[in-house]
């Protein structure tokens, strides 16, 4: 399968000796290690797919093993990601490049305009006439994307899934940072900084590049060439929100993705990752929180989750929606300040008896101020949705 912010990264091995305090999944560790597994992903097949034979469509899909992939996804369209213009979109439309899901490809399902497909497609490009009908070195095709929460990025993943015959040759990925909501014509006009090179793509295949450059950036601009088609843009990285506005909000969910909180680590992602309970909105299905597989010894899952910064929290809503046999039985929150005692935890919910599909809103005594949180589950079960209101410190 492709990867995707819906998919869950490696699981942890209950057994192993991987803990809650562990620093397995963190930042810092995620970028140390993107370069490495960048430059060991398999590219022993070329770069041309095979012509689809039929059977499973993605029997022969190669997808890379890219480390910051664990980070957010910060272009995701369920965080407000979206694609604003393009130079061109005959056979595909450009919204498809942020569609959360992985693409998909039903064969012998043509349109007016041809085979239709689950990403963005432009038509072939020509030359200037008869005596060059080949394009130039420097003909693309551009697409404008702004980021669902601006951020420092990671790494960028290209995936051509299902593009066999027609994927760009190369790509190449720029940024630039402005404020408020620009629209196309100030985005065309404005200054931008690469982030990824022209470089070359597989067909049918998770193109993953890591990204050097730690600039906050809030726009990006996806040149293809010299044409081609492209079925999802993931653009991975650490959120950093306009700090001015979480002044204004005041009162916020601190562990939320669009506000910048990260998951750092789990004990198990088996069914669908932790990241999707700090997700926008309500869950929409059971699939949309954290599932962790049936426990079958006496211990019990947990999350480790950063805060959007050092905060107060005042109030919890933990969300079992959906979840109506496989809901968490029980739960604790623990708190950490890093500023203060960065090993020590210390309680913010005690073990407390959740019901299935139901939203359960707890109060917190006292002002303790916190950075990260750990949410224990007893024996193991789903949380659709984690929310901790409070305001940020002025440090």
């Amino acid at each position: 399968m492709p990867v995707s912010p819906t998919d869950p990264v490696s699981p942890i091995d209950p057994d192993s000796t991987t803990g809650p305090d562990s620093t397995i999944g963190t930042a810092a560790a995620i970028a140390a290690a993107t370069i490495a597994a960048a430059a060991a992903a398999d590219d022993s097949t070329g770069t041309d797919a095979l012509p689809y034979a039929g059977g499973n469509p993605y029997a022969d899909y190669r997808h890379g093993e890219f480390a910051f992939t664990a980070l957010t996804d910060l272009a995701d369209r369920r965080l407000g990601g979206a694609v604003l213009a393009a130079n061109d979109e005959l056979f595909a439309e450009r919204e498809n490049l942020l569609l959360p899901e992985p693409a998909e490809f039903r064969p012998h399902t043509f349109g007016n305009k041809g085979q239709i497909m689950d990403g963005w497609e432009t038509r072939r490009r020509r030359g200037a006439g008869t005596a060059r009908p080949h394009p130039t070195a420097e003909d693309h095709d551009w697409a404008l994307i702004r980021l669902g929460v601006p951020g420092i990025v990671h790494g960028v993943v290209v995936d051509t899934a299902h593009f066999r015959g027609n994927y760009p040759r190369q790509i190449a990925v720029e940024a630039t940072e402005l404020p408020g909501t620009p629209g196309p014509e100030e985005l065309l006009a404005a200054d931008w900084e690469p982030l990824v090179p022209r470089s070359p793509v597989r067909g049918h295949a998770a193109n993953g590049f890591a990204v050097a450059s730690r600039r906050r950036v809030t726009h990006l601009r996806l040149s293809q060439y010299p044409d081609g088609g492209i079925a999802r843009l993931r653009v991975h990285g650490e959120a950093r929100p306009d700090p001015a506005w979480l002044a204004a909000l005041g009162t916020f969910d601190l562990a939320a993705l669009e506000y910048g909180g990260a998951v750092e680590d789990a004990s198990d992602r088996f069914f669908s990752p932790p990241a999707n309970m700090i997700m926008p909105g309500r869950s929409r299905s059971m699939g949309d929180g954290w599932e962790n597989r049936r426990r079958r010894d006496e211990g019990h899952d947990w999350v480790r989750l950063r805060l959007a910064g050092r905060g107060v929290v005042r109030a919890v809503e933990i969300d079992t929606g959906y979840y109506v046999g496989n809901a968490a039985g029980w739960a604790a929150l623990y708190g950490r300040d890093e500023h203060g005692a960065p090993d020590d935890w210390f309680e913010l919910v005690p073990r407390t008896r959740l019901q299935p599909d139901a939203v359960h809103r707890l109060l917190l005594p006292g002002a303790r101020p916190v950075t990260h949180v750990r949410l224990d589950v007893f024996p193991d079960g789903g949380i659709a949705r984690l929310r901790l209101h409070g305001s940020l410190l002025d440090d």
